[in-house]
């Protein structure tokens, strides 16, 4: 294993609209984790669908900045855009295009050679309500002895059919080392407590549970611990909340990927530094990974 982390989900264009005007800025949950983790000096690379077209140019424009790996999946759509405004509060409300509803990934000779390779698998806003795809992913994924992380990260955007999400998304979790979620993928998908989706997936077998509550902090769930930690005060006020939760699991990430922390102060080491990176990065407007220091 080469300590390389491979990201699989989506890549698209944020076009923000607010009071400001327009701006647009290289995203996706997906693609921000596998920059984070760059950034963080962990060598990642993303597997997910980029159009031929300049929207396309410019995901790879950005990658290549951020020293990103792209396998890049055909899109007979184009690529992936999200037209986000802001609410009084920071959070985004999005519209999708036809790409991102349609969103597929594609794993061939390259694709798997890269899973096999890996120390982690992360994926993140996957379309888990295709059956086809899920089970590709699995497929792809099977043959990997790398471990695998989670976020659903479901999107009311693009989410085509609940039922069909859940069940995939707790197919893929059932194999998981790691599964992040929030409040909102809980009442989304759910349409419970956060915490009752932690006691479900801590029930499937995933490992480590890592659950994020925005200005509440975050929790571990591992091994019959579960560790808390609030947010992180920094200088500076909060801009924009967009990139919190990819920057909580980009920071999680590259200090488990070589295997899970056995006791309370570890994991708290873990949730420290997520939330400092996660606060550090909601000071500045987009989803760009922002180190503290």
């Amino acid at each position: 294993m080469s300590g390389r982390v491979v990201v699989i989900g989506d890549a698209l264009i944020d076009e923000l609209r607010d009071d400001d005007g327009v701006r647009e800025f290289v995203g996706g949950a997906a693609l921000n984790v596998a920059v984070g983790l760059s950034r963080l000096g962990v060598p990642a690379s993303l597997i997910a669908m980029v159009g031929d077209d300049a929207a396309g140019e410019q995901i790879r424009a950005y990658l290549a900045e951020y020293d990103v790996d792209l396998l890049p999946s055909p899109s007979e759509h184009g690529s992936s855009r999200a037209v986000s405004t802001r609410s009084a509060g920071g959070e985004p409300e999005y519209v999708f295009n036809d790409a991102a509803q349609n969103r597929r990934v594609h794993y061939g000779d390259a694709e798997r050679q890269a899973l096999a390779d890996a120390t982690m698998v992360v994926v993140s806003c996957f379309p888990f309500d295709d059956a086809e795809q899920t089970d590709a992913l699995l497929d792809a994924v099977g043959s990997a002895s790398a471990s695998l992380a989670i976020d659903p990260n479901p999107r009311a955007g693009m989410l085509h059919d609940r039922d069909a999400f859940v069940r995939g998304f707790e197919k893929a979790a059932a194999r998981a080392q790691l599964v992040k979620v929030g409040e909102d993928d809980a009442q989304l998908l759910y349409g419970r407590p956060l915490e009752d989706l932690r006691e479900k997936l801590t029930g499937l077998g995933v490992d480590a549970v890592l659950a994020t509550y925005g200005a509440g902090g975050a929790a571990i769930d591992a091994d019959g611990m579960t560790v808390s930690r609030g947010i992180a005060d920094l200088p500076g006020r909060i801009v924009d909340t967009m990139g919190g939760g990819d920057a909580v699991l980009s920071t999680t990430v590259a200090l488990v990927r070589e295997g899970l922390p056995e006791d309370e102060a570890s994991w708290g080491f873990v949730l420290d530094r997520a939330m400092e990176v996660a606060a550090a990065t909601c000071r500045s407007e987009g989803a760009l990974l922002r180190i503290p220091e």
